[in-house]
């Protein structure tokens, strides 16, 4: 959404590996009671994109940078696109086995396919428009993928491939659900598409905030409504994961009122269908990103905004805060202990601790 746009004003440096710890109450469930951070570095950046790839953490950011940090060389390796375009805002980033994809918010459109292996990159996409604005881009396997962004005409602009992310395709506009007025999307940390199998989840902010599903790769698509609040053009879902095709939660709520806690936080167990707001004026306000904790059985969940880094063991009826970091827009799992984050001119990572 165009008018999410952050403002980045501090000024950092290069360095690593600076180390603070935030206790928290007592824990339920898997008894995380504690963080340990780790700063893996610091720049004047703003990365709300990262993929997990083994030990390489890639991020794609803003003045057209991306790049990825080596866990066990402890090693920050960055470029650019090489456009012209310090304006360039890199907010989607996916990978399949051999190759990084990513995609900038607004017009021009630029996707760009990454070696893995270090050969020359190449921009496999573009798009002008003057109401282009890309939020997401996943992919369901090595072949297939899609990438969301915000409507030029009355619904999603979304765009498919089929071999592997050399071309790319629009899904016509008949094939694709209506969308209210001031409906859209919130590039807030690459979280409005989640995939399970060939099962596709695409969640909406803005004037309505609703979920929509699609069984078979992005053919096909029903659409759900939420409780979460909306209205407003900035109110609604800002991000979204599933532990299975069943269980789902989805987060956001209102980014001109960063404390309001009630109507930004719903659960599924129906994959989607119906949802149910959970620890209603309580907990985090304002959410960028929610991820389930691997392996915890869909009831660990944690999230990161404006309100800092929040833990759930109950399938998020509680939540506790672990850290008071505001500047944080996403997080990714490594396993059910450690996670990489990146916001605000850092990536850092968060050991959880019993």
């Amino acid at each position: 959404m165009k008018n999410f746009f952050l403002t980045v004003l501090f000024f950092g440096c290069l360095c690593s590996c600076k180390t603070a710890d935030y206790s928290g109450k007592k824990s339920l469930g898997m008894n995380y009671q504690s963080v340990q951070i780790d700063t893996l570095f610091q720049d004047k950046i703003s990365i709300r994109a990262i993929v997990i790839d083994g030990n390489k953490v890639w991020y794609a950011a803003d003045n057209s940078k991306f790049g990825f940090f080596d866990l066990e060389k402890n090693k920050k390796t960055e470029s650019t696109t090489g456009d012209d375009k310090s304006k360039a805002e890199f907010r989607s980033i996916a990978q399949t086995a051999k190759n990084i994809f990513i995609l900038n918010v607004s017009n021009p459109a630029l996707l760009y396919k990454i070696p893995k292996d270090g050969s020359e990159k190449k921009l496999v996409y573009q798009e002008n428009h003057e109401k282009v604005f890309y939020d997401c881009l996943q992919f369901w396997n090595d072949a297939e993928g899609i990438a969301i962004g915000d409507p030029i005409t009355n619904c999603f602009n979304i765009i498919t491939t089929r071999d592997g992310g050399n071309s790319w395709n629009k899904i016509p506009y008949d094939r694709l659900p209506k969308l209210a007025e001031g409906e859209a999307a919130f590039a807030a940390s690459n979280t409005n598409i989640v995939i399970k199998g060939n099962k596709t989840w695409i969640v909406s902010g803005g004037k309505k905030a609703r979920v929509f599903y699609s069984s078979d790769k992005g053919n096909s698509w029903e659409v759900f409504e939420t409780p979460i609040i909306q209205g407003k053009t900035m109110t609604g879902i800002f991000t979204a994961d599933f532990y299975d095709s069943k269980k789902g939660f989805i987060a956001g709520g209102n980014y001109e009122l960063l404390n309001q806690n009630f109507g930004n936080k719903a659960s599924t167990i129906d994959g989607g269908k119906t949802w149910e707001l959970r620890a209603e004026n309580q907990g985090y306000g304002y959410a960028s990103c929610v991820q389930y904790v691997p392996n915890s059985n869909g009831k660990a969940l944690v999230t990161v905004g404006a309100s800092g880094l929040y833990y759930s063991s109950d399938s998020g009826n509680t939540w506790k805060q672990l850290a008071t970091d505001s500047s944080l827009y996403t997080i990714r799992f490594i396993d059910n202990h450690t996670a990489i984050a990146a916001g605000k001119n850092k990536i850092i990572r968060i050991n959880f601790k019993n």
